[in-house]
């Protein structure tokens, strides 16, 4: 596995010295906060079986989301947590860095908080494993307010929607936020409501990508399902219900997820438009460490 980070080298020695790798923090000339992004990933799928594996541009899509989250400044180390063998050697033929895990897990947040607990870092990334054509920018915007702000224990992003067709989609998940940007309400419904002859309020579509730190990841996956997230399917408003605030960051980038085959076509068109290469990684350090 390829890992980065901006120390020193003899702080690397240290570093790499027993794996699994951890957070080895940022960059002293850095602002970002060094992150792991764990992309969850497994073989089943109702509308898509094994989409994880699927073929965009002669690679499998598992290894586009893989190298963009790598090539994202703020990410120290890139992991697949899957409780499939076949994605599990995928990962392993292109280098990557691949944890089975329990086969038992009803949600993503479950699969890679069992990969966090064996992990010292401090922030963790969850990168959807369906995102082949996510801009690592994206991920750097997610994760920037922990350098910030201490107190934070989980972000997300959210993007401006301007077709009233989305509004409207229950496809598309909505989030309202307060005037400091964190989560008020996530909801499939046309939220915010607009009264007749009233100018509408800004609407937001949310995207998938969360950032938490480590210790909100493990207590979120301890705690059970509550009746909004049960109701809505959302399960990032158990995280609002049990009084754990999400930052709602603002991008103007955009992705495309892979849940059906027609997403599986627009994204191979996409990425053949774009030159159909992977993003480059930023120049700096690297450092060759043994798979744990």
């Amino acid at each position: 596995m390829i890992t980065r980070s901006g120390m020193q080298p003899k702080a690397l020695v240290v570093r790499f010295a027993v794996p699994p790798v951890s957070n080895p923090g940022p960059a002293t000339n850095s602002p970002f906060v060094s992150a792991i992004a764990i992309i969850p990933a497994r073989y089943e799928s109702s509308r898509l079986p094994g989409k994880a594996l699927a073929d965009i541009g002669g690679r499998p899509m598992i290894e586009h989301v893989y190298r963009r989250a790598a090539a994202a400044r703020s990410i120290a180390s890139v992991i697949v947590a899957t409780d499939d063998e076949r994605i599990h050697r995928a990962v392993r033929a292109f280098g990557g860095d691949s944890r089975m895990t329990s086969s038992s897990h009803q949600s993503g947040t479950d699969r890679i908080a069992e990969v966090a607990a064996g992990l010292t870092c401090t922030v963790v990334v969850n990168v959807q494993g369906d995102e082949p054509l996510i801009d690592p920018a994206m991920i750097d915007e997610a994760v920037a307010p922990f350098s910030a702000d201490p107190s934070l224990m989980m972000s997300t992003l959210r993007r401006r929607i301007d077709d009233d067709g989305d509004r409207g989609n229950p496809n598309v998940t909505k989030v309202v936020v307060d005037r400091d940007d964190f989560a008020l309400y996530f909801s499939r419904a046309p939220v915010p409501f607009t009264r007749a002859n009233c100018r509408p309020a800004p609407a937001w579509r949310h995207i998938g990508l969360y950032v938490y730190r480590r210790e909100c990841l493990l207590r979120l996956a301890a705690l059970p399902p509550t009746e909004m997230e049960r109701a809505e399917a959302l399960e990032q408003l158990r995280a609002l219900e049990y009084g754990i605030r999400i930052k709602a960051v603002k991008t103007e980038f955009d992705s495309i997820g892979v849940d059906t085959p027609e997403d599986l076509e627009r994204a191979r068109g996409t990425l053949a438009a774009q030159g159909g290469g992977f993003p480059a990684e930023p120049a700096r350090a690297r450092a060759e460490v043994a798979r744990g």
